[in-house]
């Protein structure tokens, strides 16, 4: 699989991010409470049971066979014993960045079989973007170095339904659900009708936020130099299978 390159910008200051990453790992093992020498025989166990995916390519490999874990009902639930708990306590190294939606049949640690440290998720109804998620998106490519940013979308999104329910009434929604209509709009398939065109925009909005994703100026320099890759996906209900879309 190919990912699209962008333009380098302005690098990031690697002197910020390693004082980031060194302030955050000197607080988890603050928090633990755990001495020099305290560590038990089980403490001395392995963090991951199998190899953490390094490069984009990996990293899909490892989400579409976790994927076919759950759609066969052949879940591993890894990375879950007390040895993993207690090393994760003095820092974490997910290998993904999902931004999925809120959606309560979506949870994107079970469609991918993976466990604690293996995914930072990031969830807002119908993947809408804000500076909040956006920033969340960033600390984890740019302050962990994860090389894959995946944007989840779902069949039967209710933040798409409501969205195109809203286009096509002129209905005003409640409070902050214009907000999130507003924000998928753009991405509404005018060409369809009835659930078609909610299932196309469902696609199409996916590939709208990952192109903003793709569009920012510090992840784009990490596209071009190999070290990050964004992609989109979707997952359906009827299946439970993720398949890539772009």
């Amino acid at each position: 699989m190919t990912f699209n390159r962008h333009a380098p910008s302005a690098p990031v200051s690697t002197v910020r991010r390693s004082f980031l990453r060194a302030a955050v790992a000197a607080t988890a093992l603050v928090g633990t409470g755990l001495g020099a020498g305290a560590a038990s025989a089980a403490d001395a166990s392995p963090a991951r049971t199998t190899s953490t995916p390094r490069t984009p390519d990996e990293v899909l490999r490892a989400l579409a066979a976790g994927n076919r874990r759950w759609r066969t009902f052949q879940q591993r639930h890894p990375h879950e014993t007390p040895a993993v708990r207690r090393s994760l306590a003095s820092g974490q190294s997910p290998f993904a960045v999902v931004l999925g939606c809120v959606d309560s049949r979506v949870p994107p640690e079970l469609v991918f079989d993976q466990g604690l440290g293996d995914l930072m998720t990031v969830r807002s109804a119908g993947e809408v973007l804000d500076e909040a998620v956006l920033g969340s998106i960033a600390y984890g490519a740019l302050e962990l170095d994860i090389p894959l940013i995946l944007v989840l979308g779902h069949q039967s999104c209710g933040a798409v339904s409501a969205a195109v329910h809203a286009d096509e009434t002129g209905e005003e929604l409640p409070a902050h659900i214009q907000y999130l209509a507003d924000q998928i709009r753009p991405a509404i398939d005018h060409g369809q009708h009835g659930a078609a065109r909610i299932d196309s925009t469902i696609t199409r909005h996916v590939g709208m936020v990952r192109s903003r994703l793709a569009a920012d100026r510090d992840l784009a320099e990490r596209v071009a130099t190999g070290r990050l890759a964004i992609a989109g996906a979707r997952y359906e209900l009827t299946t439970q299978r993720v398949h890539v879309l772009t």
